[in-house]
């Protein structure tokens, strides 16, 4: 079974780094369309950022520049290196995937409907 496992969240201070990995168990290819995605208690589950198939990336407008996807295709995982981080970083991040969309645009690498694989979740809390 195909399935996403997060780790690497903990409680940081204000400014500091995490990085945070997304195990890609059970796939057998590495042309999924890969995103991170956050949720505080009571919000909705926002679009952190998202990687192509072909490698493009997407972040949302308060992560650019602070945080960075990538994948490891050979150790089948996926990063998100955050830095700089911010109380209004402190959520829940999961990891997504699916293997194929139509995609109208960039900006819809960030929806969650459009991933059909999630993971459990990593905390993620930012202290001042």
């Amino acid at each position: 079974e195909v399935r996403l496992v997060e780790s690497g969240g903990g409680s940081v201070h204000a400014g500091g780094s995490l990085r945070l990995s997304c195990a890609m168990l059970g796939f057998t290819r590495t042309t999924y369309y890969m995103a991170w995605f956050r949720q505080a208690p009571g919000e909705e589950r926002e679009g952190v950022a998202a990687i192509h198939r072909d490698g493009y990336t997407v972040y949302a407008d308060s992560v650019k520049g602070r945080f960075a996807i990538s994948k490891d295709n050979a150790k089948m995982t996926l990063f998100l290196q955050m830095n700089s981080l911010k109380s209004e970083d402190t959520a829940m991040y999961y990891c997504a995937a699916t293997p194929g969309h139509y995609w109208r645009d960039y900006a819809a690498l960030l929806s969650p409907s459009a991933y059909n694989y999630w993971g459990q979740g990593t905390q993620v809390t930012v202290s001042l």
